[in-house]
This record gives C-alpha cells, sequence and structure tokens, in this order.
C-alpha cells in the first residue's frame, strides 16, 4: 500500500484551511444557525400566544352570548312597560283607561279622573293620571294595587291616599307611565298640546 506523503508544507496548508474553516464556522454559519433557530422559537412563541389568546376569546364568546341574551331579554321586558302610542293624548288615554279598568277588576268604582299631566325630555314622555274612586271593601285596595304592580305597560303608583267613612273607603291615586314617540309624533302632539 502506498501511503501518500503530505510534506509539511502541505500539511500547515491543511490546517490553516482547517482554521480558517473553523473561523468561518463560528463567524457565519453558527450566527445563521443560532438567528434562525430564534426566529423558529419566535414564531412558535407568537403562534402559542394566538392559540391562548383564540382559546380565550372561544370561552369569552360564551360569557358574551349570555350577556347578550340577558340584554336581549331586559330589553324586551323594558319595552313591555313602555306605553305604545302614535301621540301624547293616545297615550293619556290608554293610561286612563288601564287605570280605570284595573280598578273596575278590582271591585273598585272611579268616582272622577283629572285631565292628565305630562312632562317630555329627551324624548321620552312621563304621563301623570290622578283618580279619585271608592270601595266597600278596603282588600279591593290592595287588589287594585297588586295589579297596577303587575301591570304592562307599567303603570308606577306615585302618590295613593285612603280614608273610611262609616262603612265606605274612599281614595286617590296617582299613577305614571312612560313613553317614548318619535319626533314627528311629538310635534304633532305638541301641536294639539
Amino acid at each position: 500500500m502506498n501511503a501518500i506523503q503530505i510534506s509539511d508544507r502541505e500539511k500547515r496548508s491543511l490546517l490553516l484551511a482547517g482554521l480558517v474553516a473553523v473561523v468561518f464556522l463560528f463567524t457565519q454559519v453558527f450566527p445563521l444557525i443560532t438567528g434562525l433557530y430564534q426566529q423558529r422559537q419566535e414564531s412558535i412563541d407568537r403562534v402559542m400566544l394566538e392559540v391562548q389568546r383564540e382559546q380565550r376569546l372561544i370561552e369569552n364568546s360564551e360569557l358574551w352570548q349570555q350577556r347578550s341574551q340577558r340584554v336581549a331579554e331586559r330589553e324586551t321586558d323594558l319595552e313591555q312597560q313602555v306605553f305604545n302610542a302614535a301621540t301624547v293624548p293616545l297615550v293619556e288615554a290608554a293610561i286612563q283607561r288601564d287605570l280605570t279598568d284595573y280598578a273596575r277588576d278590582a271591585g273598585i268604582g272611579v268616582t272622577s279622573t283629572r285631565l292628565a299631566e305630562q312632562i317630555e325630555t329627551g324624548g321620552w314622555h312621563l304621563v301623570s293620571q290622578e283618580m279619585a274612586f271608592r270601595t266597600d271593601d278596603a282588600a279591593n285596595t290592595v287588589s287594585f294595587l297588586e295589579q297596577l304592580e303587575q301591570s304592562r305597560p307599567r303603570l308606577f303608583v306615585t302618590e295613593f291616599s285612603l280614608n273610611r267613612t262609616r262603612n265606605q273607603y274612599t281614595g286617590s291615586i296617582t299613577a305614571v307611565g312612560f313613553a317614548r314617540l318619535d319626533d314627528a309624533s311629538e310635534s304633532d302632539s305638541g301641536d294639539r298640546l
């Protein structure tokens, strides 16, 4: 077998080439590999953060859907508590009619009603209706007040008085209701008032 003889000069050249290769590896290749590894790690971290964010959004979406549903239910309930009519006089008539009907259903006789009063602010109308009544049984007033508390649209009692004279009860009640009218209706009703 022939062994290849390498001269000292060739050995030094090979050693120098190996040294240049090692320096090249440390100065060029390793930083490149390290940079690629860091970019890959940052990309993985970014994806993990996005996955966590998406998971939180999915978890929170149920909560927001439940809140949205509760708000929609509350909105529906509030809409049922407000009188719907085209003009303020129609709202006043509806409140007076409801108040009279609840009194009659409770066994209370209406002796008089005053003209309704209304206050408007920000498109909302508060209509106040006063009514005088009489009854033979004080329990009828409790039934009357319970009906008002459960009324739809809602009537709120702001004043109530009850007096007894012999075997009859007389009293008065002031109830208010709310309505929201559009701008055209408000200007029409304002012209009529």
